[in-house]
């Protein structure tokens, strides 16, 4: 935002409401990957019982799944 957006990020910065805004585009990120995440793993079948039986490719798929998710939301909230 500072490089891109400065006159935004100057005047949000001079009323105080800069860190504010980036603390909520925070929370809705966070909130958004949590929810992509959880849809992704039901659609591939990642369960707790797949945690239980094999944990190597649990953690290979949800990290897999989390890599995607975190993606989809930089490009879509943060760097749009």
């Amino acid at each position: 935002m500072k490089e891109h957006r400065s006159p935004i990020y100057t005047a949000m910065f001079l009323r105080g409401t800069l860190f504010e805004h980036l603390a909520e585009i925070d929370r809705t990120c966070n909130s958004q990957v949590e929810q992509i995440i959880a849809q992704m793993a039901e659609r591939e079948g990642v369960t707790e019982a797949m945690k239980a039986s094999d944990q190597l490719a649990w953690v290979q798929k949800m990290d897999n799944i989390q890599n995607r998710a975190e993606e989809i939301i930089l490009a879509e909230l943060v760097f749009c």
